[in-house]
């Protein structure tokens, strides 16, 4: 471990916001010496309470966020915030449409917003948001907002990084209830009826509550629907109390561990596959290409090829049908 990177996680871990800044966007970029960073840092996570935020474009997301972050301050508490923005059709990086939605705290220095880029990360966070909410909670956030991009990428993956998973809905739009994705359902935690002075929201509520009783209770808790009208404030103190009781309520569950280990596991296959893939595409693309050349002609099987270029790059462990 070298000297800069001892001295830049001591930074970061007294809160220090340009610290931080520079390490995201080592973690955002790739840059060097990121991982190296996380894992200087990581010993020093795990305090955290992440909420994860997700739901279709145009419900509400950031601005909710953003009264989430000032109710949370108010109550002594700092926050961290990664919004993942759209990737830029020009730049690749991340429109600042969140930014501007929560420029209210711009000047508290117990809020640090970071929006990130997608860049065609699976699971609708950036690839690297999860290790820029471990900074954060290494930099002493009491709690981690993360905001999915919410425009058609899977958003199931939030549920590994969250600890509690917002879903946040709108009535007015169509057959709502009909529309969410089954595993939306299946991963919220409490859902955000936001909008909720519109006309339908009643309806929409009393839709979703007759589907939410199909669903089976997770670690003894079933899911709640909590009223927001964010855009005024409204809703925002009984979704922290209701936050708050989803926390006291799982605080003890074994499935609580669980679910960090699956996360963690989930995670390990990802990162061995992208570096196993990586090393594929870089020193041995032209053995991949006579790979695909025999599978192409029918002169060797797919798995056959597959055991042998994992051979070849030092793993010997075979593929399992």
């Amino acid at each position: 471990m070298s000297a800069s990177t001892e001295n830049w996680a001591s930074q970061i871990r007294a809160g220090n916001v340009r610290a931080i800044s520079r390490a995201v966007t080592a973690i955002e970029n790739g840059g060097p010496g990121a991982q190296e960073l996380v894992r200087e840092i990581f010993p020093s996570t795990g305090r955290a309470w992440r909420i994860g935020i997700t739901g279709a474009a145009g419900t509400g997301k950031s601005t909710l966020a953003s009264c989430l972050a000032g109710r949370y301050r108010a109550q002594g508490k700092t926050v961290g915030v990664i919004a993942v923005d759209p990737s830029s059709p020009f730049t690749g990086g991340a429109i600042l449409g969140d930014r501007i939605r929560m420029q209210s705290h711009a000047t508290d220095d117990g809020v640090f917003i970071r929006s990130m880029a997608t860049r065609g990360a699976w699971g609708g966070l950036a690839q690297a948001a999860a290790d820029a909410a471990l900074l954060l909670d290494a930099a002493g956030k009491d709690i981690v907002i993360l905001e999915t991009v919410g425009v058609g990428q899977d958003e199931i993956e939030v549920v590994r990084v969250a600890d509690c998973t917002l879903v946040v809905v709108t009535p007015g739009a169509g057959d709502e209830v009909q529309s969410l994705k089954a595993g939306l359902m299946e991963i919220a935690d409490i859902f955000v009826l936001n909008k909720s002075d519109h006309e339908e929201a009643s309806r929409f509520e009393e839709q979703l509550l007759s589907v939410l009783h199909l669903v089976p209770p997770r670690e003894g808790w079933n899911p709640k629907i909590v009223r927001t009208v964010a855009t005024e404030g409204g809703g925002i103190a009984e979704l922290t109390n209701e936050i708050q009781g989803f926390r006291e309520a799982t605080a003890g569950a074994a499935s609580r561990q669980a679910r960090d280990l699956d996360y963690w596991k989930n995670w390990l296959v990802r990162f061995v596959q992208q570096r196993v893939a990586d090393r594929l595409s870089a020193d041995e693309s032209q053995r991949l290409a006579d790979a695909a050349s025999l599978i192409s002609s029918r002169k060797k099987d797919p798995y056959a090829a597959a055991d042998e270029m994992l051979a070849a790059i030092g793993m010997a462990q075979r593929i399992k049908s």
